[in-house]
Formats: structure tokens, sequence, C-alpha cells
């Protein structure tokens, strides 16, 4: 591989082919229509649900029997699901699209257009995301492990609406900027074992750093809403808790939590990803 911009070898794409195509990515996620864009972004937030199950259940029972960070890097690997099925399958997900400020700092959309695509996006992965939750709560999937995997749902929804504010905001900026190395790296991929290598490490990272992501979040909070308003008295004698418990878990906390995790994922994204990646390889060229 040589050092220059042009590289018509099958090996990964170099960093400034990277830049053009992911400038080039955000152009055409702005000429979407409303209704297609909605619909992947739908999906996106559905399969990044399915890795936070995938991860859940994993962690089930883990607690004093296997060492912290052994279940979470465990939690971490399996969590990538959700990724892989969205840069491979095909799907639109809010916090991977931060990097369309590339195309915008590069004057090839308009502010409003870009926007534009991070609302539908976003309204999008929050309907994936709580409906999934609301299939799998349905499913009856949370009582498995003698109510372990409804336990870890719990944990993980109280321990997130109780972050403060500002330290909600500083893990979802090293959240993002590991989501988004992780799909810049695989804009750079030629094959799909590629982009699948290239998701792994940067999405475990975040998941065993305990970083936050805000679709994931639509995800796990509302199961654990779910769990403690809906599961069976029987779920709790065999936990030997109560829904009193966990008084910190409500709709509005939820809500509120998102606010400082999505405007962090913003700025660790499309500010110290997408922006210092313009800045580096787009920035001097020449106007077309």
């Amino acid at each position: 591989m040589n050092g220059g911009t042009d590289n018509h070898t099958i090996d990964a794409l170099l960093p400034p082919e990277i830049a053009l195509k992911a400038e080039a990515v955000g152009v055409a996620k702005t000429r979407l229509d409303t209704l297609g864009l909605l619909t992947l972004a739908v999906l996106g937030g559905a399969f990044i649900a399915l890795g936070a199950m995938f991860a859940t259940t994993v962690l089930a029972g883990a607690d004093g029997v296997v060492p912290f960070g052994i279940s979470r890097l465990l939690s971490g690997l399996v969590f990538c699901l959700g990724l892989i099925l969205i840069v491979v399958g095909g799907a639109e997900l809010f916090t991977g699209n931060t990097l369309m400020v590339m195309a915008w700092a590069a004057g090839k959309v308009r502010l409003h257009e870009m926007l534009r695509a991070w609302l539908i996006v976003y309204i999008g992965n929050f309907i994936g995301a709580i409906g999934t939750a609301a299939l799998v709560f349905l499913s009856g999937q949370v009582l498995a492990g003698k109510g372990s995997v409804a336990v870890v749902a719990l944990t993980l929804a109280v321990n997130k609406v109780t972050l403060s504010f500002d330290h909600a905001l500083f893990l979802g900026i090293l959240c993002n900027v590991l989501v988004c190395l992780a799909v810049w790296l695989a804009f750079g991929a030629r094959t799909t074992t590629d982009k699948v290598l290239a998701v792994l490490f940067p999405v475990s990272a975040f998941v065993v750093a305990g970083f936050e992501h805000s679709v994931a979040n639509m995800y796990l909070i509302p199961l654990g809403l779910f769990v403690k308003a809906w599961v069976p008295d029987a779920l709790w004698a065999q936990i030997a808790s109560s829904p009193a418990g966990y008084d910190a878990l409500t709709w509005p906390a939820f809500f509120v939590s998102l606010i400082p995790v999505t405007i962090g994922n913003i700025i660790g994204g499309g500010g110290l990803v997408g922006g210092v990646y313009w800045f580096i390889y787009l920035r001097k060229r020449p106007a077309a």
C-alpha cells in the first residue's frame, strides 16, 4: 500500500479516501426520502436493541461469579451484533450519522438538511429500540435465568437514569468517539469480514468502559421500566426485591437522561471524529 491518496488495490481504503467516502455518504443520506430514511432508522434502532438484548443476557448471573472485566468484555463483544447488522445489513443510526458533520463542513449539505436527517433518524431509532424492548418483554425473555435477566435489565436502567448531567455528557462523548471510529474504519473496509473486524474492538471498548450510547439507552431503560411495571409478582419474590426498590426508574427520568447522552454523542462523533478528520483531510481540498 502506498502513502498517497490513490488506492486501486484490494487493500482497505486509505484515510484520505475514507474521508471522501464519509463525505459522500453524508450527502447521500440527506437525499433519502423521509419514509425511506425513517424505515432504515427503525431498523437501526431495532438492530442496536438486539445487540443490547444479547449483552444483557450474557451479563445475567455474572455478578460475583465472573470477574467484572471479563463479564464486561463478553457483553461488549456480543453487543457488537447491533452495529454489525447496521453496517453490513444496511440501516441508519443516529450516533454514526453524526459523521455527516464532514459533509456539512465541506459545504456539500446545508445545516437544515443535516439536522432534518438527524431528527428523522433519531425518531426512527427510538421507535425501533423501544418497539424491540416491548417485543422482548412480551416474549418473556426477561424471565430467563430464574429472573437474572430481569435483574440486569433493572440494574442497568437505574444506573443510567441516575447519572448526573455532566457524568452522562462525558460518557456520551467518549462513547460516540469509539462508535464513529468503528464506522470510520468500516467505511474503509473492502469485505464483509473487514467490516465486522472494524466494528468489533471500538464498540466492545465503549461497552466495557461503561460509556453511554443514546440509542442503546432507548432499549435498555424502557426494558427496565417494563420489567418494573409488569413482571409477575412471583418474579419479585424470586429475586428478593420489589418495585419500590427502583423508585428512581421512571419515564420522566428516562427522557431527561437522554438529553446529556445525546448531546455528548453529537460532540464526540460530530466534533471529535467527524470534525477532526474533516480538518485533516478535507479542509484544504480545492473546490470542484
